[in-house]
């Protein structure tokens, strides 16, 4: 290879943001929250917004976690609107990265606790002069987030990317059924699972189960177990787009038909090739895990489109 060609390579295997021109990047803050903005070079530009929430556990604003995630989905989007001229902002989660301070003790953290930060951050947004609409953009769980914090902001449209349509307790129950595990285990994480939902914590946690059920989480999983997701979309009377991957290990075809039963009206966008976190990845599973930690591999090409499209039309 010759090195011009090298250099080539290099600059399309980069992450984006070393690509960047017309777009800029700021830094925001808010109650404890910390994020990003990315925007058109001129600030004055009036336009749409678009707030990225991200999915469950310990992710950060780019997607990424401390737990084998560093595929830089929420970033690429971001990247992706701005270079259309659609603003976008993505923050930490509170107890998470820069905005770790907003919870100090994980056994603090409930669901009605994320969904007052997004209403606050679509809040913030909304009062901007140069943005003309706030669209709320959820992916997995930040999905069910941004339908409980649509009611609570002006907001324009809502996008679900790879969000659950069944209850938070069926959408794991399914996932410990198709698990491989010891059935003991499976077993006890069922168990487990109704304890909660009743509302029981429990002390006695198998050291197998407590990553997901440790006593210091089990006020958030409490919190969210029994959230309706088909329901909350059904009382939502925002526009809607709903994205879902053919290939999604975790978020699967029942979901996908309880969210567009609930909302006929949505616009729906099938990725027949993208994963979880919405890379275009082939029939195989160690390929499909291995996106996860890729933040090199590029998203799916028909995610980006339909949003930019969705956007401009509920919110310039």
């Amino acid at each position: 290879m010759s090195a011009s060609s090298a250099a080539l390579a290099g600059m399309l295997r980069a992450p984006a943001s070393a690509q960047r021109s017309e777009v800029t990047e700021a830094p925001w803050s808010l109650d404890g929250l910390a994020g990003t903005l990315v925007g058109p070079r001129d600030p004055t530009r009036r336009g749409p917004a678009v707030l990225i929430l991200a999915g469950s556990g310990p992710t950060d604003r780019d997607g990424n976690n401390l737990i084998g995630i560093r595929a830089d989905t929420y970033r690429l989007i971001a990247d992706a609107l701005g270079h259309e001229g659609i603003r976008s902002l993505r923050y930490d989660k509170r107890g998470i990265g820069a905005s770790q301070a907003k919870a100090a003790r994980e056994e603090d953290l409930r669901f009605e606790h994320f969904v007052e930060d997004a209403a606050a951050a679509a809040n913030d947004l909304a009062r901007r002069p140069e943005i003309s609409g706030v669209v709320l953009a959820g992916h997995s769980e930040g999905g069910l987030v941004a339908l409980r914090a649509a009611g609570l902001a002006p907001v324009k449209g809502v996008v679900l990317l790879a969000t659950p349509g069944r209850p938070f307790k069926d959408v794991l129950r399914a996932q410990f059924l198709a698990a491989s595990m010891p059935e003991a285990a499976r077993v006890e994480a069922l168990r487990l699972l109704d304890r909660l939902s009743a509302g029981e914590f429990v002390t006695d946690v198998p050291a197998l189960l407590a990553p997901l059920f440790r006593p210091s989480v089990q006020p958030y999983l409490a919190s969210i177990l029994t959230f309706d997701p088909a329901n909350e979309f059904a009382r939502l009377k925002t526009p809607a787009l709903v994205v879902h991957g053919g290939r999604d290990l975790q978020i699967d075809e029942l979901d996908f038909a309880a969210l567009t039963k609930a909302r006929p009206d949505a616009r729906v966008v099938r990725l027949p090739e993208a994963n979880h976190v919405l890379k275009q990845v082939p029939a195989d599973l160690q390929a499909n895990l291995a996106a996860y930690a890729n933040p090199y591999l590029p998203l799916d090409p028909g995610l980006v489109p339909p949003i930019i499209e969705f956007v401009r039309s509920v919110a310039a």
